[in-house]
């Protein structure tokens, strides 16, 4: 077995052990098995044949993911597991609320713009790979439209309910994340491998950007309604109480771990295949040309 495909197949394993774990409510296994997924990836980008601009900005991509991916899981770490005494007094406890949750939203926001420069490297792989003039990327490029107008009417409540300087100040990564991630997907078609794996990936990852998108959204504005509230509302501060789900399936955390790792490994397999397709043809194209001309 060569090493790139050893690689490629522990990166498979990986991301199914990360997406098993998060079913069985293991965040932490989760994130390790994420991380290691990503680093087996990235060897086997970087030992692959393909267009040498392509293996790089496609390696940089999956780099910045692996940082993100090893920083979320250091902020878990870190989290205590004790729950300390709260402050008396309705100032002091929302005092005592809202720190830890601006802190929580400055770290997704983060995590965001990792996201946001990892998709820039892989859109700018996607950039690299030649153009060959297909009819299908006209699918791509709808897709993407109609995935960018359902993601403009899904957060369009966030924009109309909040100040618009406020949430754009906040959500600006993870919305260059999504819009970059969609505009690579919109091109994707004229470059994609035969496989169409390259296509897939990205609409994977399209669709993890709009959900860190909403996540962060959400996690703003449950903020700042706590920080602002009405004047006729009646704000009751309280502590919430979380049941235990170690003997339940987390299904939506598996999917929601699941899609972006292997968004991420299709676009890069996708983008290194279609890659050695054009420079096989380009090979054989001229290998075909001198044979013609040693005849004539």
């Amino acid at each position: 077995m060569r090493l790139p495909f050893g690689l490629l197949v522990a990166s498979v394993a990986a991301g199914l052990l990360s997406a098993g774990a998060a079913l069985v409510a293991s965040p932490a296994a989760s994130m390790q098995f994420g991380l290691v997924m990503l680093l087996t990836l990235l060897g086997y980008v970087l030992l692959s044949r393909g267009e040498r601009r392509v293996r790089w900005a496609v390696a940089a991509g999956i780099g910045l993911l692996a940082v993100v991916a090893a920083v979320r899981l250091h902020w878990h770490q870190e989290q205590s597991v004790d729950v300390g005494w709260v402050a008396y007094g309705p100032a002091a406890a929302e005092t005592s609320i809202l720190g830890p949750w601006r802190d929580s939203i400055d770290r997704q926001r983060l995590a965001a713009l990792g996201l946001a420069l990892g998709a820039a490297c892989l859109a700018a792989g996607v950039l690299a790979l030649p153009s060959r003039g297909r009819r299908r990327g006209v699918a791509t490029a709808v897709l993407a439209l109609l995935l960018l107008a359902w993601f403009g009417l899904d957060s369009t409540p966030e924009f109309v309910d909040h100040p618009l300087p406020d949430l754009l100040g906040t959500v600006w990564p993870a919305l260059l994340a999504a819009l970059v991630t969609m505009g690579a997907l919109a091109l994707s078609g004229w470059r994609a491998d035969r496989r169409w794996l390259l296509p897939v990936g990205l609409f994977l990852l399209s669709l993890a950007a709009a959900d860190a998108y909403s996540n962060l959204a959400g996690l703003w504005s449950g903020w700042w309604e706590m920080a602002n509230p009405d004047r006729d509302a009646f704000l009751q501060l309280g502590m919430a109480v979380s049941r235990s789900t170690e003997d339940t399936l987390q299904v939506s955390s598996a999917v929601e771990t699941a899609i972006p790792l292997a968004g991420v490994g299709l676009a890069a397999v996708g983008a290194l295949r279609s890659s050695r397709e054009v420079t096989d043809r380009t090979g054989f194209l001229l290998m075909e040309d001198d044979g013609n001309k040693r005849e004539e």
